[in-house]
């Protein structure tokens, strides 16, 4: 997915304010597990949320891309960072509190996908844990004809990365690059799965969850918060 953009990934998404985002997240985990001390973030990309959140919790993250992983290890020496898929990965052991944020969950792609993941998720969240995700889009939020762009200007790194048309379900990324070793283009598509509130919700609770749902959340696209009892 980011095998290409993996090395500029930061730069593209320096819009995101994750200090910000960490700070909302350790509200709610206290709010609900005030003694919340370990943290596991599944599709942990770069580390950027692993960055601020290792302020309150002792930190770990996984993800499917060994190429943001790399870039996560550079930013977070010392930190466990563990390659895996969020649909069946096992670390064997719990955390206070499990993240799976930016719409990651949307990669699984299928419902089946959905409740597997949900299930590898909650299965890693020690008793009277919470386990918080940040949702792709919901069924008609995609405005059809849209073009996306996303452009990056610094002194050694410029980036125009367009997508237009498509669907929330598959989104086709046409990149230039110019760095002082050239110029080069190059196309990475996205495929993701668009579930209904509804469709979390029912997954939370196969898990054996209590959920409950945030509009909001971190940046529009709301969050689901579930619990795991005692």
């Amino acid at each position: 997915m980011f095998s290409r953009s993996a090395r500029f990934y930061d730069a593209i998404y320096s819009f995101k304010d994750y200090p910000a985002e960490a700070e909302r997240l350790h509200e709610l985990v206290e709010a609900r597990v005030p003694a919340a001390r370990t943290l596991l973030d599944v599709a942990c990309g770069t580390g950027a949320h692993l960055a601020e959140l290792r302020r309150w919790y002792e930190v770990e993250g996984v993800d499917l891309d060994s190429e943001l992983l790399e870039v996560a290890r550079e930013r977070l020496p010392g930190v466990p960072l563990h390659e895996g898929d969020m649909t069946g990965f096992d670390l064997g052991r719990e955390f206070d509190v499990v993240t799976c944020l930016f719409s990651s969950i949307g990669y699984v792609r299928t419902h089946d996908g959905l409740v597997r993941a949900t299930a590898s998720l909650a299965r890693h969240v020690a008793p009277g844990g919470v386990l918080i995700v940040e949702p792709w889009l919901e069924p008609g939020d995609w405005e059809p004809g849209r073009i996306g762009s996303v452009f990056v200007d610094e002194p050694d790194l410029k980036v125009a990365r367009m997508n237009v048309g498509g669907s929330a379900e598959v989104m086709d990324m046409h990149y230039l690059v110019a760095t002082l070793d050239g110029v080069e283009s190059f196309v990475e598509r996205h495929e993701l799965g668009v579930f209904s509130r509804d469709e979390h919700i029912e997954a939370f609770r196969a898990a054996g969850l209590t959920v409950e749902h945030d509009p909001e959340g971190l940046m529009g696209r709301g969050l689901y918060i579930g619990t795991r009892g005692t």
